[in-house]
């Protein structure tokens, strides 16, 4: 079976998208597909096996002057203009040229040399699924991947993300929920939730779940704030505004009074930006010795290994009364095998994976029960007890269970 996929961005440097693009790809490769990989990453990207193709800028486009006319206006006049222009026509100068270069690398592909086209986007881009929507021939083979609520007026409460142009990118992802044959989501909620706006997001869907990276994590030294024995409790990835780290940092403050002891080997880690909550979350962390705060985007790798040497993994969402987002962090703390922390809503995704069962969870406000936890997993920590994710969860992370599920899409189609 061949697949042909148009990623927006494999680089796994960039952000999380191409984390879990290349995450994505790289387990289907182990899978057994034949694959060519199409990518607008900016940069060359290697990949086992196969060798990708990066989609070149096409600068005869009349968008591609267009955009760089606006960049000098705004930069003699010191205005913008961005907001007004996707108002008037839904998407930018530089998405328009983004999706014909696209196209036009496409377009000497032959349809009959796939069994399955496969796009995926990044953020609230989407402009690979824009350049499947002008090549009709592709549909019938069409799975488009939808990593994340779009367009941001349809994300749940408490964000309240209205993008300029919304009215046209409403229709526009209503056409691909109509042109493409299959949706692909990370999540079943995110599924159940996409349906509540247009019936082809439910009726087309399929879960095709995040993938973990395939890298072994090296053993290398540890950052001088790390000692691996230490009850080390860490967050990695980006403090949004709805991602409220106040509550744990309390609820932490509250379990270092209860064992005081543990001022000597125990350490909150909070590694990423969180731009909303500073300088109030930085001044709050410097006031306590056993809370470590990095601001920045730490190295990939060096993240990993942090994961898999921790005590203990957080995951944490907003204060909501849903959560449909899989964060695509998710599958490589299931392969780190180590207690996972969710602070984040009943109706999740994360939660609906790791079942009713599992003990270490709490809704992220609800700084009682947080203390709680961290007393339960300290004392566990603490007597070494054996820790295991059920075995379900980790084959869910699988590129066996991916290569399944898209071999089962390929098969009933024909």
């Amino acid at each position: 079976m061949k697949l042909l996929i148009l990623a927006e961005t494999i680089d796994v440097i960039s952000n999380s998208a191409g984390k879990a693009n290349y995450a994505f790809v790289q387990s289907l490769l182990s899978a057994g597909f034949e694959i060519s990989v199409y990518h607008y990453s900016y940069k060359e990207i290697l990949l086992p096996i196969v060798q990708p193709v990066l989609i070149q800028e096409k600068k005869t486009d009349i968008n591609y002057w267009l955009s760089r006319g606006q960049r000098v206006l705004q930069r003699i006049t010191k205005k913008t203009f961005s907001k007004l222009l996707e108002n008037r026509f839904g998407f930018s100068f530089t998405f328009f040229n983004d999706v014909n270069s696209m196209v036009s690398a496409l377009k000497p592909l032959s349809v009959q040399d796939y069994d399955l086209v496969l796009t995926l986007s990044k953020g609230a881009s989407y402009r690979t699924h824009a350049a499947l929507l002008k090549l009709p021939e592709w549909h019938a083979k069409w799975l488009a991947y939808i990593h994340d609520p779009y367009p941001f007026h349809w994300y749940p409460k408490p964000y309240d993300w209205v993008q300029p142009g919304s009215v046209q990118k409403e229709v526009f992802f209503k056409k691909v929920a109509q042109k493409a044959q299959w949706l692909g989501y990370p999540s079943q909620c995110l599924q159940d939730w996409m349906g509540t706006f247009d019936a082809h997001f439910k009726t087309k869907g399929i879960v095709l779940p995040h993938q973990p990276s395939e890298a072994k994590v090296e053993e290398s030294i540890f950052p001088e704030f790390f000692d691996p024995d230490h009850f080390n409790v860490l967050h990695a990835g980006n403090l949004l505004k709805q991602r409220d780290p106040f509550p744990l940092i309390q609820a932490w403050n509250l379990f270092l009074e209860k064992y005081p002891e543990a001022q000597t080997h125990a350490k909150l880690l909070l590694i990423g930006p969180g731009a909303y909550h500073e300088p109030e979350l930085s001044k709050v962390c410097k006031e306590t010795e056993t809370i470590y705060r990095y601001s920045g985007s730490m190295d990939y790798e060096q993240v990993r290994l942090l994961e898999h040497q921790s005590a203990v993994n957080i995951v944490l969402e907003a204060a909501a009364e849903v959560s449909p987002f899989l964060p695509a962090k998710f599958p490589n703390l299931v392969k780190a095998n180590l207690p996972m922390l969710h602070l984040g809503p009943k109706h999740s995704e994360v939660r609906r994976l790791l079942g009713d069962d599992y003990q270490y969870v709490s809704e992220a406000g609800n700084i009682q029960t947080i203390y709680k936890l961290l007393i339960k997993l300290y004392d566990a920590w603490s007597l070494n007890k054996d820790f295991q994710l059920s075995t379900e969860i980790k084959e869910y992370f699988s590129s066996k269970y991916l290569g399944e599920l898209i071999k089962g899409i390929i098969e009933n189609k024909n």
